[in-house]
């Protein structure tokens, strides 16, 4: 192996030192990879005592398996061929306005709705669960998601239980937070994705030295592992027996993604496996996974797949005109069968991170969309933007808070009095990057009703009853603050470091 740990030889003196060709030296470093690190699994399971060490061992099984899968691939040096990827047919993607109405509200009787909890919030200052952040209305994600279910089940008389999946580091805060819904008319379960230990990326060895090692060491391995972790838990068989059928999975911090029983019927009218709700792309969601034709076969091609001289021919819009929402419509019967028989070899993403004391570390994450290529007749659904509404900023957030929503049983809805239905689009500079000082900075947020752009950069405050309307750019420069007094209306204005106030 090379000096630093890397599968993947530098030159052809490998293949002289050896005699042999490079693919017999890259086949017997995976080899030596995976008994060290099967070596070091093996001991980390021996650190825990039982009950706990069956269900730990299970997971260091599984992880080997895509670690195992990561080698393989490195060794071949498998990188997607560019020249077969195709735009998808126009049967593979079917326009949302082409769905039929929903006949019987008995489908949702067959219904489960799945949140993937597992995001702490990190990018917005955050050191909890995400979905605890108050969006709306002193609501948080959770307690709009359980308002809209609760909604569906009393207005339909049904049952549709809503499935929380955490991760180790959002399942103690999730189970607090639900403790309030106690008594409402809602069945919610949680389970919790797998941990998987962080892998050194010189060495090729696990980080963690005992399964009790703390948590910087341990990775959630994406939403991909939401199929292993709902068949391990037990949550896939039980609901199953409850009479299950159909899996709505979205992100949590997504507030358009809400049951749709127009695309429910489409499910059970077309016999599809799984549906992903695609949207049309923007400039601001280029780096969105999309859906691809790849040899005659629906895939999705995330942005860390691609080859770094085709980056940007996947950003533009081109040739992929729709992304992945991430909500997702699966058959339960059908992923019982595939994770029974096949099991699901989704495309392995791998993403670089740095530890605090600056070594170098990979994850190996899978994406839950990549399933697609698994199941029978699954396609996408050209979905309006309304069911993409994902919170990952404080510019997100601003847009939430604002007049511009009203809640309407847990669901945002546009204000009736905007006059386009596009939003405003809305962008904070670095001092409004963590929560904590956007709240500072905001003290109340302002009216934009009427608003189509926003840009704010530097140490900028606003104070109560502002209204802000067409474009507006506010630019404090370095060392200086701006205070927007309150009551202010600014309407096309740019207002600058020394307070020029410039009409656009």
């Amino acid at each position: 192996m090379s000096a630093n740990g890397s599968l993947m030889p530098r030159s052809d003196s490998f293949s002289r030192t050896r005699g042999s060709s490079h693919i017999d030296f890259k086949t017997a470093t995976t080899g030596v990879a995976a008994k060290a690190m099967k070596n070091e699994l093996s001991r980390l399971v021996n650190t825990v005592s039982e009950p706990a060490k069956r269900p730990f061992d299970i997971e260091m099984q599984s992880f080997f398996y895509l670690f195992t899968r990561y080698l393989a691939e490195r060794a071949k040096g498998q990188e997607i061929d560019w020249e077969r990827i195709k735009a998808p047919a126009a049967d593979q993607i079917v326009p949302y306005d082409r769905l039929p109405e929903a006949k019987d509200t008995s489908n949702l009787n067959k219904l489960a709705v799945l949140k993937v909890n597992g995001g702490l919030g990190t990018s917005m200052g955050m050191t909890g669960a995400k979905s605890a952040l108050e969006v709306k209305d002193d609501m948080t994600f959770l307690d709009l998601t359980v308002r809209q279910i609760e909604h569906l089940n009393t207005e339909n008389r049904v049952d549709v239980p809503m499935i929380l999946m955490t991760s180790f580091n959002t399942h103690d805060d999730t189970l607090r937070i639900i403790k309030k819904y106690a008594n409402q008319q809602l069945r919610i379960v949680t389970f919790n994705q797998s941990r998987y230990p962080r892998i050194f990326k010189e060495s090729l060895l696990p980080c963690p030295q005992s399964a009790g090692d703390d948590k910087k060491h341990w990775y959630p391995p994406g939403h991909g592992d939401l199929f292993n972790a709902l068949t391990q838990s037990g949550v896939l068989d039980q609901l199953l027996a409850d009479g299950k059928e159909y899996l709505f999975v979205s992100n949590s911090d997504n507030l358009g993604a809400v049951v749709d029983q127009r695309i429910l019927q489409h499910m059970v009218d077309s016999q599809a496996e799984f549906l992903m709700e695609v949207t049309d792309k923007t400039k601001a969601d280029v780096k969105g996974g999309t859906l691809i034709d790849y040899e005659g076969q629906i895939r999705l091609l995330e942005i860390a797949q691609v080859p770094s001289e085709h980056v940007e021919d996947f950003k533009a819009i081109r040739k992929f005109k729709i992304f992945n929402t991430n909500n997702l419509w699966i058959n339960l019967k059908a992923l019982k069968r595939v994770m029974e028989n096949e099991g699901m070899d989704l495309d392995i993403i791998i993403n670089p991170k740095t530890t605090d004391d600056g070594q170098a570390v990979i994850q190996l994450e899978t994406a839950a969309g990549a399933a697609i290529k698994h199941f029978k007749h699954a396609h996408g659904i050209n979905v309006p933007r309304s069911r993409f509404l994902p919170v990952k900023s404080c510019s997100d957030l601003l847009l939430i808070k604002s007049d511009i929503y009203s809640l309407s049983h847990g669901q945002l809805v546009i204000n009736e009095n905007r006059l386009f239905q596009t939003t405003p689009v809305i962008k904070l500079g670095d001092h409004f990057k963590k929560i904590a000082q956007f709240q500072k900075r905001f003290k109340r947020i302002p009216t934009i009703i009427e608003l189509d752009h926003l840009t704010v950069t530097g140490d900028v405050y606003f104070g109560r009853n502002i209204t802000l309307r067409g474009t507006v750019i506010i630019v404090a420069n370095e060392g200086q603050r701006i205070d927007i007094p309150d009551g202010c209306v600014l309407e096309n204005r740019l207002l600058s470091g020394n307070l020029n106030n410039i009409e656009l």
